[in-house]
């Protein structure tokens, strides 16, 4: 008896990331790391900037890390310059899964400062893992001009970004501490004591922060 021969046109099997069922969606991603083909990269780039559940998106994302880099950097960078703010924030995430430095010079001021909170967030993760080491004092400066912006969430995500930068921060942190904005010197000593305490939580380090700033001192030491 004669086998049907299997289908190896990519375009064909992705056509499950257009599917109405998230499951099914996902599955689709699944199959396409687990047998990486780069006709794929397009596509798999081009729906990371449509999908709407989270855990899809990570899927497709570990399915782009499975193709060769070579292939999948260069696209992902170009999508930096998109419109739409999903595009941007889901490739930032998938070049810092990706780990590699060559992007690294795509992870430009304006990334690391977009409006867009989401996107923001997704720069500095990209950027702390891609920056050079002779490289790193100039990003902290970009990060901690950032320090008071806003909510919870945003500013937990800043206070790790710099904290991943190492003992660079810590004359940042110190001069922000002292900064006219009450919600910059909160900012600056919530990070601070979480550098000191990476078990203590963003939450705790905030609150504790605050009562320092309403008790009008900096909360320097030594």
């Amino acid at each position: 008896m004669t086998m049907p021969k299997e289908d190896t046109n990519p375009m064909r099997a992705l056509q499950g990331l257009e599917h109405g069922n998230s499951s099914v969606r996902l599955q689709t991603a699944l199959a396409v790391g687990s047998a990486p083909d780069p006709r794929s990269v397009d596509k798999l780039v081009e729906r990371c900037a449509i999908e709407p559940e989270f855990y899809v998106r990570e899927m497709l994302t570990w399915a782009l890390t499975r193709h060769s880099s070579s292939m999948t950097v260069p696209r992902l960078i170009d999508e930096l310059r998109a419109e739409r703010t999903q595009a941007r924030s889901q490739a930032l995430h998938t070049l810092s899964k990706i780990g590699d430095r060559r992007a690294w010079p795509a992870i430009t001021r304006a990334l690391l400062t977009d409006p867009d909170d989401e996107v923001a967030r997704s720069a500095w993760r990209a950027a702390v893992v891609l920056v050079p080491e002779e490289e790193e004092p100039g990003l902290a400066g970009v990060l901690a001009a950032q320090l008071g912006r806003g909510e919870h969430e945003t500013q937990s995500s800043l206070s790790r970004a710099l904290i991943a930068l190492g003992e660079a921060i810590m004359p940042i942190l110190h001069a922000a501490m002292t900064d006219p904005d009450p919600r910059v010197r909160q900012h600056a000593i919530a990070t601070e004591r979480l550098w000191r305490d990476p078990d203590a939580g963003f939450g705790f380090a905030i609150e504790e922060a605050k009562r320092v700033v309403a008790l009008g001192a900096t909360g320097q030491e030594g």
